[in-house]
């Protein structure tokens, strides 16, 4: 059994897409799709051996795609985080950098016409109900094989993307603040921690990095020392924003949980000094149960709109010059791999319409997957 996938990355993830209409060749229901895409990904094997999985967080991801002229937007899509060395496939958020490269795809695979000069993709992720934009230059309807953009966590350039997120606020849970504060105590391994909760791109815990005792001067170590706590973190976070019940398996995928600081130096993962005037603030992400090499989208739309909550964890670390209250415009986020800048767009009125990024994404390759059942082993 074969199926048709392309691959790309997006912004600092790689992700393959695959067209509904393969799709449903060999799974009709999203149970169904998730333990095709396992079988593709070779999600039992922590090494994804038998499958096209890149065996991290970050490259083990897929997307299924619909076109849906005459719809809400122009295109729907399923995003998954598959499992590794677990067969479990998460189909609960949204990927911001997997949409980044939904947006390419959609230009080159002929989905979306190319306009004269630049092209506007509408996406629609079906885990969340959130609406994206993607922008890709078109001029003269060129569609664009090859960019120069780059992004901080990759080396290669790529096709630019302009990536926003609509009204991005209380997609999972209906609120900005599920649980109605700017800052909760959660138990995080038997301690209480101050906590900002807020489901803006995806639902998100943020902590205070000196509350756990994570120093943020180097983003380089795996963060061992901690993962318990911020995992445990995250399962108290899921049940305070209604995203389980008590009893119910804590989520790998959410909420997104972070630590963050005031601006600093700090050493970047790739031994780059980053100095402490080029950022508003510093963030480190989990991604599922690791910590993440740079930041997801989602996770930076989620700290943007809580710096413009006063009394929010991110709110208190920006520096005295930003006015919490109004929100800062453009917001520096010094990650792992480099600061990235994600803007606030708002209207006359100065109410949020969206979070827009300055992405880049190239396309990889496209395969016939052979997909391979897993068998039990026997001694």
């Amino acid at each position: 059994m074969q199926l048709r996938g392309h691959w790309y990355r997006g912004g600092t993830s790689k992700c393959w897409i695959f067209d509904a209409e393969d799709v449903s060749r060999h799974a009709s229901t999203y149970e169904e799709i998730g333990s095709l895409l396992a079988d593709a990904f070779g999600a039992a094997d922590a090494r994804q051996l038998d499958g096209v999985g890149g065996g991290t967080s970050t490259t083990s991801k897929a997307a299924v795609v619909w076109a849906t002229p005459g719809g809400p937007a122009d295109l729907d899509y399923l995003f998954a985080q598959v499992g590794i060395g677990d067969s479990t496939v998460e189909l609960g958020s949204n990927c911001g950098n997997c949409a980044t490269a939904i947006a390419l795809y959609a230009v080159q695979s002929g989905i979306i016409s190319p306009s004269e000069d630049t092209t506007r993709v509408s996406l629609r992720n079906l885990n969340t109900g959130a609406v994206l934009g993607g922008t890709i230059a078109t001029p003269g309807r060129r569609v664009p094989t090859s960019g120069h953009a780059t992004v901080p966590g990759s080396n290669a350039p790529g096709v630019p993307v302009g990536l926003s997120f609509r009204a991005p606020w209380g997609q999972t849970t209906g609120a900005l603040l599920p649980t109605g504060s700017p800052s909760d105590e959660i138990a995080a391994n038997g301690c209480g921690v101050t906590a900002t909760l807020v489901d803006a791109g995806a639902p998100a815990v943020l902590i205070p990095a000196e509350e756990i005792g994570v120093d943020l001067s180097s983003m380089s170590d795996n963060l061992s020392e901690h993962l318990s706590q911020l995992i445990d973190a995250r399962a108290s976070a899921g049940l305070a924003m209604g995203l389980r019940k008590p009893g119910d398996p804590p989520q790998n995928a959410v909420p997104k949980v972070g630590i963050v600081a005031p601006p600093g130096d700090y050493t970047a993962a790739d031994g780059t000094r980053i100095t402490a005037d080029s950022h508003d603030l510093r963030v480190r992400m989990l991604s599922m149960l690791a910590p993440h090499p740079a930041i997801g989208l989602t996770s930076a739309v989620a700290v943007s709109l809580a710096a413009a909550l006063p009394g929010s964890v991110v709110a208190k670390a920006l520096p005295p010059a930003h006015d919490a209250h109004s929100g800062p415009l453009l917001l520096r986020i010094g990650t792992p791999a480099g600061v990235i800048t994600t803007e606030v767009v708002t209207d006359d009125a100065g109410n949020v319409i969206e979070v827009a990024l300055r992405r880049a994404a190239r396309h990889l390759a496209v395969a016939d997957i052979d997909l391979a059942r897993p068998v039990p082993q026997t001694a």
